[in-house]
């Protein structure tokens, strides 16, 4: 497969299939190692007409992948392998967004009500991977904007008109920056778990990495070493990075991750994680609930049953 690594890419070959190999985080010696495969991709549930069954809906959030806060209705929203999910404020209930049930893998708000997404269909009538959608009615219909059959982001971040994504169908860190329209390659040492770029600075970014914490300063074109610490990561703040580990611990950093501070847990292992302000911290817990922190990640409370 030939990829020409220049703004506009083109992939002429078919994409990898999808793996269904979660990460796995294993502590050797004292030293957090990253074995990463593909986040959670748990085979789409269908009826005999290709459309998810109603089963899943009524199940609620399945398997979640994805948090942000819309600023058009301060709601949380929760983008999951049964679609778009909404916890008005003051409600525990998640209800459903819209009619699609797609599995929204990556997924991040850009703007009040602009949610931008990527994953896979809940229908036979689109290719297998979204690459990147967005989606100008707070999650209600999403079009494709980029890559349609190309990326499966697993890991999406915007700033601006910056746009990160971590295709996982190629193993291949990737930015935009024209809200999507074309993209460049990134090389850091090692597949990627999470990424999160300086909220003051869109080319400073941190990533967890196979090789550790990797940190950027030039929009992923040259790396470095920052540390060992891997996990799920926030910066809602220049002085304020978080990171949440695989056994669920909080950590803080003031410094762009060169020194951690224990500040609490979420109660289990993450599936999700958002740092929406320095002291307002969501995290979806595998198996569970999302949990909600307002101070800093201290002590962790229920948003949802």
């Amino acid at each position: 497969m030939t990829r020409r690594k220049k703004t506009k890419i083109s992939r002429a070959q078919p994409p990898a299939k999808r793996s269904r190999t979660p990460w796995f985080w294993v502590a050797t010696g004292g030293a957090i190692v990253a074995l990463v495969g593909a986040l959670i991709a748990v085979s789409v549930l269908r009826d005999e007409s290709g459309l998810k069954s109603d089963a899943a809906t009524e199940r609620g959030p399945v398997h979640v992948h994805g948090l942000g806060i819309n600023p058009a209705d301060a709601a949380l929203y929760i983008a999951t392998h049964t679609g778009m999910w909404r916890v008005a404020r003051g409600e525990r209930a998640p209800k459903p967004v819209g009619k699609s049930r797609q599995d929204t893998m990556g997924f991040t708000i850009a703007a009040p009500g602009h949610f931008l997404g990527s994953g896979h269909p809940d229908n036979f009538d689109q290719p297998p991977l979204l690459g990147l959608i967005e989606s100008f009615d707070s999650g209600a219909t999403w079009k494709p904007i980029s890559l349609l059959g190309e990326a499966d982001f697993h890991v999406l971040r915007s700033v601006g008109s910056r746009i990160y994504g971590y295709d996982v169908s190629h193993a291949q860190l990737m930015v935009s920056r024209d809200r999507g329209k074309t993209w460049a390659e990134r090389h850091p040492n090692g597949r990627v778990l999470d990424l999160v770029p300086d909220p003051t600075s869109p080319d400073r970014i941190v990533a967890t990495t196979e090789a550790g914490l990797l940190g950027s300063s030039d929009g992923g074109s040259s790396w470095n070493k920052v540390g060992s610490a891997v996990g799920l990561l926030g910066w809602p703040a220049r002085n304020r990075l978080y990171l949440v580990t695989a056994d669920g611990d909080v950590l803080v950093s003031t410094d762009a991750g060169r020194d951690w501070t224990r500040v609490g847990a979420i109660g289990g292992q993450p599936a999700a994680f958002l740092a929406q302000t320095p002291s307002e911290l969501y995290a979806a817990v595998h198996g569970g609930s999302i949990v909600r922190s307002r101070d800093g990640g201290r002590s962790w409370h229920p948003v949802t049953p």
